[in-house]
C-alpha cells in the first residue's frame, strides 16, 4: 500500500484545477483527501475508437493527482458497454461495436493512457468481468431503481423525442450499468467529464442503495473554447487532436487553434504551475500557444521530440517548406490515397478533394481519379503530408 500524502497544495490543485463540481460538496472530498486514509477512485472509458484525445486528458490529470497523492487509482474499461454505447451528448444512436473492435481499441487506448498515468499504479479492470455474469433477474433487480421518469429527463433524450428519432432499451439502460460498476468495486469516488454526470450520479445512488457508501463524483470541465463556447475535441466531430499523434501532428495541431483557447488548454491538458501561467499571459500569445504547444508534445513524446517538433513546426508552417521527414504511401488515385491516409470513407475523401483540401507538390487538385507520380507529396489539410512511394 502506497503511503497517502497530505500536502495542502496539492490537495488544492486536485480540488480546483479543471474541476466543474464536486458532488456532495468540495467540503466532503476535502475532508477525505485530509483523514490520509487510502481513497479507491475510478476513470471508467469506453474504448468506442482507436484515438483518446487533449479533451480526455483532462480527466487522465485528474486521475494523475490521485495518484500523485498515494490514493488507489482505478481504471474501467468499459468492454461491455461499449458494445452498447454510451447515449450522453448524443441525438442519434451509436452503432454497438464487436468485441473483436473493443479489444483492438483497448489496447491502443492503454498505449496512450500510459502516457500520462504510471500504470503499474493503476488497476486496470473490465466491467464486463461483472455486467457479462448478469442474470435476468439481476437486469430486474437494477432496472428497479430508477423509474422511467428519471431516465427519461435526460436532455438528449428529450431531443430525439421532438425528432422522432428512436430510442433504444439498451441505451436506457446504460447509466444503470455504468452506475453498477460503483457498486461492483466498491469505490470510494468516480471522476469523469461533466458530460458525465448523470451516469456519475447514478452510480452514487446505486452505491448508497446497494452498499450504503457515500461515494464522491468529480466532474472535470469539458474542454471548450472560451469565446464560443463549442467543445474543441469532438470524436464525433472529427476535430480533435488525438494522443496518438505524431509530435509534429500534436505541435502543429495546438498552433491551429483559436488564440483564446490557449490559456483554458494550459490549465486544463497540462501540469504547467497556475502561477507560471499567469505570468504568461503578459507575453504575447504566439509565445504563450508556442509553449503550449510544446508542453503538450513534451507530455505524450519527451521533451527530445518536442524540441524536433518545434523546429520542424518552424520550418514547415512559418517558411512554407515540406517536413523532413513524411509517411510513405503506395500509388494510387487520389480519392483512394486520402482516403487511407486520412481513414475515412471514399465521399467524405471526395468532400476533401472538391474543397480544394489537398494538393499535390503545392498545387490544388480536384480530380478525383487524378493519378500521383511516385515522390509527389502529398498535402491533405494544412498539417497533413504524404510522399508516394518510388
Amino acid at each position: 500500500m502506497a503511503k497517502v500524502l497530505i500536502d495542502e497544495v496539492k490537495i488544492q490543485e486536485l480540488l480546483t484545477r479543471g474541476v466543474e463540481n464536486i458532488y456532495p460538496n468540495k467540503e466532503f472530498l476535502e475532508q477525505k483527501l485530509k483523514d490520509g486514509a487510502e481513497l479507491r477512485v475510478y476513470l471508467g472509458i469506453d474504448p468506442t475508437g482507436p484515438d483518446l484525445h487533449l479533451g480526455h486528458s483532462v480527466q487522465l490529470l485528474t486521475l494523475k493527482r490521485f495518484q500523485d497523492l498515494g490514493h488507489k487509482t482505478i481504471l474501467v474499461v468499459g468492454d461491455f458497454t461499449a458494445r452498447v454505447g454510451d447515449p450522453s451528448g448524443r441525438d442519434q444512436r451509436r452503432i454497438p461495436l464487436t468485441e473483436e473492435q473493443v479489444e483492438e481499441n483497448e489496447k491502443k487506448y492503454k498505449e496512450q493512457i500510459g502516457k500520462v498515468l504510471d500504470l503499474k499504479k493503476t488497476e486496470i479492470r473490465h466491467n464486463g468481468d461483472w455486467l457479462g455474469k448478469f442474470r435476468f433477474e439481476n437486469v430486474l433487480e437494477l432496472a428497479s431503481k430508477k423509474t422511467v421518469q428519471q431516465l427519461l429527463d435526460r436532455d438528449m433524450f428529450q431531443k430525439r423525442i421532438e425528432k422522432g428519432e428512436p430510442i433504444g432499451a439498451n441505451e436506457f439502460l446504460y447509466p444503470l450499468m455504468q452506475g453498477y460498476d460503483s457498486v461492483a468495486l466498491e469505490v470510494d469516488g468516480e471522476l469523469g467529464a461533466t458530460d458525465q454526470t448523470f451516469n456519475m450520479l447514478v452510480g452514487r445512488d446505486l452505491e448508497r442503495g446497494y452498499l450504503n457508501k457515500e461515494k464522491f463524483v468529480l466532474a472535470t470541465r469539458l474542454l471548450v473554447n472560451p469565446k464560443t463556447g463549442e467543445k474543441m475535441m469532438s470524436k464525433t466531430a472529427g476535430n480533435y487532436i488525438s494522443l496518438r499523434a505524431s509530435p509534429i501532428e500534436m505541435y502543429s495541431g495546438v498552433m491551429a487553434l483559436p488564440d483564446e483557447a490557449v490559456f483554458e488548454m494550459f490549465e486544463l491538458c497540462t501540469e504547467v504551475p497556475m502561477g507560471k501561467i499567469s505570468v504568461l499571459k503578459s507575453e504575447s500569445i504566439l509565445k504563450a500557444k508556442q509553449d503550449l504547444a510544446f508542453e503538450i508534445a513534451k507530455i505524450y513524446h519527451g521533451e527530445k521530440e518536442a524540441e524536433k517538433a518545434k523546429d520542424e513546426w518552424s520550418r514547415v508552417f512559418s517558411k512554407g517548406e515540406y517536413p523532413s521527414e513524411m509517411e510513405q504511401v503506395e500509388r494510387r488515385r487520389l480519392v483512394e490515397l486520402v482516403g487511407i491516409v486520412t481513414q475515412d470513407s471514399s465521399s467524405s475523401a471526395k468532400i476533401l478533394i472538391d474543397q480544394g483540401a489537398v494538393r499535390v507538390n503545392g498545387e490544388v487538385r480536384k480530380e478525383w481519379n487524378f493519378m500521383p507520380e511516385a515522390g509527389d507529396i502529398i498535402q491533405i489539410g494544412p498539417r497533413k503530408f504524404v510522399k508516394v512511394k518510388k
